[in-house]
């Protein structure tokens, strides 16, 4: 038995993407001394030109890791919480990502975003606890968001290889998560869901480290008699719908759970595209954080805000009893 933890997995990407790739370049802040734990090691082994610890300025390493792009490298930024995308957004979006539509396709900007944190419970605070992912997905950007270790690895992997920008959402609370691990990892194409848990009666979507409490939820209500399949999206952008569909044809009940803001969220996009094309036997429902909600600094505070079993456990019940 090997066990790799979510933040190894992701520290082996990157080191394996370095060692296959000359192109392949880090960039962002204390990564040297690899402080958030995925680039631990890897300037010592790759050298300083490759692993390259910037100044505190987001808009200014973002900027340079696009022109770099441009010419024909494949950079990947490590920025230490989801919230600093928000200054990064201009460059991200509106330059990185339409790069290639405005040239007809003719130049691609292969630019991985590597985000770590958020979803930690742990008393970050508001400016430091967001989940911007929706924001990304809105705008077309490739937007990934994995749950275990493996998925971490081998979304990376294809994150750095693919020739459009992707932004990988790396939640806090899945950083200590493990797998056993034998034999190589694979590499794992975006756009394809994971269904972590077969069942019958409810299809319970579930982003990112969320799928391990949707599990959790799925084992407990089964001593009930209640057949829960957990669909684990791992690409918000591009979507596999065809495997919700598969699922809701089953199911025909439908619950999202999803760590970032109720309103235009990435949940409320699912339960549209459900409702508008797949045949529902009960209402959907979602779970996320309350409308505009701002994480307090309290952890007790903290966790009564952000959704968990509690919460999942009644929305399962409630849309059986239609």
């Amino acid at each position: 038995m090997s066990w790799l933890s979510y933040t190894k997995a992701l520290n082996r990407a990157l080191a394996d993407a370095l060692a296959e790739d000359p192109t392949v370049c880090l960039l962002g802040e204390d990564i040297g001394a690899g402080l958030a734990g995925p680039t631990l090691g890897l300037q010592k082994r790759f050298g300083a030109s490759r692993v390259v610890d910037t100044p505190l300025s987001e808009q200014g390493f973002t900027g340079v890791a696009v022109g770099a792009a441009l010419a024909g490298l494949r950079p990947v930024i490590e920025f230490q919480i989801p919230s600093l995308l928000f200054l990064v957004f201009e460059q991200l979006v509106n330059q990185a990502h339409k790069f290639s539509l405005m040239t007809g396709g003719q130049t691609g900007v292969p630019l991985t975003c590597l985000v770590p944190g958020s979803g930690s419970r742990d008393g970050w605070a508001g400016q430091h606890s967001d989940h911007p992912y929706g924001l990304f997905a809105h705008m077309g950007v490739k937007t990934v968001v994995p749950a275990t270790p493996t998925d971490a690895y081998g979304l990376l992997r294809s994150a750095i290889a693919d020739p459009d920008p992707v932004v990988v959402f790396a939640p806090a609370a899945a950083l200590g998560v493990r797998d056993d691990v034998t034999g190589p990892l694979p590499v794992i194409p975006l756009g394809q869901a994971r269904v972590h848990r077969a069942g019958t009666d409810v299809t319970v979507v579930a982003v990112g480290h969320l799928v391990h409490e949707s599990l959790a939820v799925a084992r407990e209500l089964a001593e009930e008699g209640i057949s829960v399949e957990v669909l684990d999206p791992r690409t918000l952008y591009p979507f596999d719908w065809e495997a919700l569909g598969t699922s809701l044809e089953k199911t025909g009940r439908l619950v999202v759970i999803d760590d970032s803001n109720r309103s235009c969220g990435i949940g409320a996009e699912i339960l549209a595209t459900a409702a508008e094309q797949y045949r529902l036997t009960a209402p959907p429902r979602r779970i996320t954080r309350p409308d505009g909600a701002v994480l307090p600094f309290a952890r007790e505070l903290d966790r009564a805000l952000q959704p968990g079993r509690e919460q999942l456990r009644h929305a399962v019940h409630a849309t059986l009893k239609h």
